[in-house]
């Protein structure tokens, strides 16, 4: 049923004549007829009674009338809702995290996506980076922070910070050490496929070099302890310092020959739609690495 036809037969009935209905309207009166000619015709029911004193409605008719009235109401509150909408979206965004990362920036994100979209709902995901990556491109979270994933055709990917790698010791340490010379130490590393071991393993491979490992673990946070617990030294990006809250005093070397660098990545599916919630956690995941993390980026270089 054509809610503008509808919206005609109500006029009439106001009005109780066509012409008046069509004066209000700012319709010639046979085109107005014609409209409500067309209305009974779908409906096969006259609507109806034209008398010398303008239209009344019959029993279909004033029926009608009371379901057009409910239409109408309907029709408003669902205007109303969508104005509310573009206002206040709702819905529900997912956002992968590193667990390292997320303990720096996860309260922050939560408080400034609730302010602006108090009828929306974040969920936060946390995991490896190489699980996020699986979990982007199954659907399972609409956009992820992640350090080195591997390219994808179906996942776009922007750079937001490149970081030092640097090897952390209870132990007294150069300002720098040589990768030749960290190979050497007895290592706490995280267990593959963890996008640092991949790091790791993409610069001592090629030159033939083996690790001395004393533990795997899978949480940087579980690397730090035990490292403070004096099991083993590692290697992480500068950022993983943060995390630091021991009573041993920490001393950190960057690494040369080669210097290594941590990708700190955002991604986001090529397939999915942008939103305007998604586009909005899109920047504030910008801003919350520049404001957290920027601190410790190798500069780029000058051209």
């Amino acid at each position: 049923m054509d809610l503008t036809r509808l919206r005609y037969f109500s006029a009439v009935a106001q009005a109780g004549s066509f012409s008046r209905a069509a004066a209000a309207l700012h319709l010639s009166q046979p085109a107005l007829s014609r409209q409500v000619l067309l209305l009974e015709t779908e409906l096969c029911q006259r609507l109806f009674e034209r008398t010398g004193r303008g239209a009344q409605l019959t029993e279909s008719g004033a029926a009608l009338l009371e379901h057009a009235n409910g239409i109408f109401a309907l029709a408003a509150h669902a205007q109303s809702d969508m104005a509310e909408r573009l206002r206040s979206p709702r819905g529900r965004i997912s956002i992968g995290l590193p667990p390292r990362v997320a303990h720096v920036i996860a309260a922050d994100l939560v408080l400034a996506f609730r302010q602006e979209f108090p009828d929306a709902t974040l969920s936060i995901e946390e995991n490896l980076s190489f699980r996020l990556r699986e979990w982007l491109l199954a659907g399972r979270v609409d956009l992820a922070l992640m350090f080195d994933p591997p390219p994808s055709p179906q996942l776009m990917t922007e750079t937001l910070l490149r970081e030092p790698m640097v090897f952390i010791s209870t132990q007294p340490l150069p300002a720098k050490i040589r990768l030749s010379q960290l190979v050497q130490r007895e290592l706490v590393v995280a267990r593959s496929p963890n996008a640092l071991r991949s790091l790791l393993e993409a610069h001592t491979a090629p030159r033939g070099l083996s690790l001395r490992l004393v533990a795997e673990v899978d949480s940087v946070q579980t690397v730090l302890s035990l490292v403070a617990r004096g099991v083993g030294d590692t290697l992480l990006p500068l950022s993983g310092t943060i995390g630091w809250n021991y009573p041993h005093p920490l001393h950190v070397a960057h690494v040369v020959a080669p210097a290594m660098r941590n990708n700190f990545v955002l991604a986001v599916p090529r397939a999915k739609p942008a939103t305007r919630l998604t586009r909005f956690v899109e920047q504030l995941l910008k801003d919350m690495v520049a404001r957290h993390f920027s601190a410790l980026a190798v500069p780029r270089k000058s051209t």
